[in-house]
C-alpha cells in the first residue's frame, strides 16, 4: 500500500523568489532547447539527441552572457532538456503536433526534481515553471 502525504508550502519572499528563478531557468532552457532543434530540423540536420543538446547547453552556459545559469540548480536545466528532447520524439513519432515554446501565460505544471534544504533537513520537492 502506498501513502500519500500531501503537503502545501508557503513560502517566504527569499523563498518565492528562488522558485520563481528556477521556474525561469526552466522555461528558458526549454525555449533555447526547442530552438536548437527547430534550427537542425529546418537545416536538415535532424534530431538532437538529449546527449548531445546537454552538450551544447553547458557550452552555452560557459559564455560570458549566460554566467547566471550556474545560480540554479543543473538539475532543472537538464530536465528541461529532456522535455524537449521528448517533445521532439513524440513530434517526430506522430503522437503529438510541433512542440511549442513556454511562456510565462501558457506553462502548465510540470516536474523540477531537486533536493532542498527545508527546516534542518534535506527533501525532494518540485518546482513548476
Amino acid at each position: 500500500m502506498l501513502k500519500t502525504l500531501r503537503v502545501m508550502l508557503i513560502p517566504n519572499d527569499k523563498q518565492r523568489t528562488r522558485l520563481f528563478q528556477f521556474a525561469g531557468t526552466a522555461r528558458f532552457t526549454y525555449n533555447w532547447a526547442l530552438e536548437q532543434e527547430k534550427k537542425s530540423y529546418d537545416s536538415g540536420g535532424g534530431f538532437i539527441g538529449d546527449y548531445d543538446l546537454r552538450r551544447r547547453f553547458t557550452e552555452f552556459k560557459q559564455e560570458e552572457a549566460n554566467r547566471w545559469l550556474y545560480t540554479i540548480s543543473n538539475n532543472v536545466c537538464k530536465q528541461a532538456v529532456k522535455d524537449a528532447v521528448a517533445a521532439y520524439h513524440k513530434f517526430f513519432s506522430g503522437l503529438a503536433g510541433h512542440p511549442r515554446y513556454k511562456s510565462r501565460k501558457r506553462s502548465g505544471a510540470r516536474r523540477r526534481p531537486d533536493r532542498v534544504q527545508i527546516g534542518s533537513g534535506w527533501q525532494n520537492m518540485s518546482v513548476s515553471p
